[in-house]
């Protein structure tokens, strides 16, 4: 008999969790809330925004702490993008914390896509900011699959994803 797989959520496991995006121009709050729910389904947040119309644009931030990241590292293993969740979650990793952004478009749709750097995607974007003293160890803990014990990854390895988004290749 299989054991069950250790489920992952940040929430109690001593991160910090911050979940926020901005609304602005004609951003609908309601798809916006849409998205954001398909990823972070507990994101404390009711459509009280009324929609943008001419000369009255969307101009707000929605975020939420300690948000669970259950149904996104979900969608990360049934989409088998580990390697690349933990490349693109750990750009800007320091150690102790990470920022690292979701495209909304992908996330109405229930998928989880990463913009390229310094990109300015259409439709906006989920930001998540996680922070903790033991940060590394859960990121690659989040994100571990079976072929790890046969090509180990490691956060900022040689087999990272490079800065503008090309697979690294592996040898």
């Amino acid at each position: 008999m299989q054991e069950p797989m250790l489920r992952l959520n940040g929430v109690n496991e001593n991160l910090r969790i911050l979940i926020e995006t901005k609304l602005s121009g004609a951003d609908s709050p309601e798809k916006v809330l849409q998205a954001v729910l398909a990823i972070f389904p507990e994101f404390p947040r009711e459509n009280t925004s009324e929609e943008p119309e001419l000369g009255k644009a969307s101009n707000e931030t929605w975020s939420a702490e300690q948000v669970s990241l259950e149904t996104y590292l979900k969608l990360l293993h049934d989409y088998r993008i580990l390697d690349t969740a933990l490349d693109a979650m750990t750009v800007h990793f320091d150690g102790q914390k990470t920022q690292f952004d979701l495209l909304r478009q992908a996330a109405i749709a229930g998928k989880v896509a990463f913009p390229l750097p310094n990109e300015n995607p259409l439709g906006g974007v989920i930001s998540i900011t996680l922070e903790g003293e033991h940060l590394g160890d859960w990121l690659e803990a989040a994100t571990w699959h079976k072929g790890r014990d046969v090509a180990p990854r490691k956060i900022k390895d040689d087999n990272a994803m490079g800065v503008d988004g090309e697979a690294a290749t592996w040898l």
